[in-house]
Formats: C-alpha cells, sequence, structure tokens
C-alpha cells in the first residue's frame, strides 16, 4: 500500500488551523480527510519550526556562506594576480 503524499500547502493550511484553535482536531482532520494524528504532527513541526524562521538558524547559515563567498573572492583574486605575474615572467601574454 502507497503511502499518501500531500502538498506543502495543505500541511501548512492544517498546521495553522491547528495553531488557531478555532476548531478541534477532530474537525480539521476530518475536514482536510486526515487522521488526528497526522494534524498533531504537523501542528508540532510547525511550532518547532517556528523560532528558526525569526533569524536563528538560518540567520547563521547565510552568515556563514557569505564568509565563504568572500573567501573565495579573496583566493581568486590572490590566484589570478599569480597568473597574471607568471604569464608575465615566462613571456605568455594572454
Amino acid at each position: 500500500m502507497k503511502r499518501k503524499k500531500y502538498s506543502n500547502d495543505m500541511k501548512t493550511n492544517v498546521a495553522l488551523a491547528a495553531l488557531k484553535a478555532q476548531k478541534t482536531n477532530s474537525q480539521i482532520a476530518s475536514e482536510f480527510g486526515i487522521h488526528v494524528s497526522q494534524v498533531n504532527r504537523w501542528k508540532n513541526q510547525a511550532i518547532e519550526a517556528l523560532p528558526g524562521v525569526f533569524g536563528g538558524k538560518q540567520s547563521k547559515t547565510i552568515k556563514n556562506l557569505e564568509k565563504e563567498r568572500d573567501r573565495l573572492f579573496q583566493q581568486i583574486g590572490r590566484l589570478q594576480v599569480e597568473l597574471d605575474w607568471l604569464k608575465k615572467t615566462t613571456g605568455h601574454l594572454g
């Protein structure tokens, strides 16, 4: 038996409905045609992911990527200077 695949939009809608708490999880499950445990699982995943939305892991990752990019640009600059010097000293003009 194949597992059902749900879109991220559906998961988001279910989690938001559960977080709003205007309906019971059973009502939400019935409305979306899923099991109550799935509603609880997606709600908990949304709650766990919320701190990262406001600058946690994502901002650290972005800072690390920017640092790595800057380091690589510096290395490219050094290599370009070395290449130009080698071409000049060996008589190869590019």
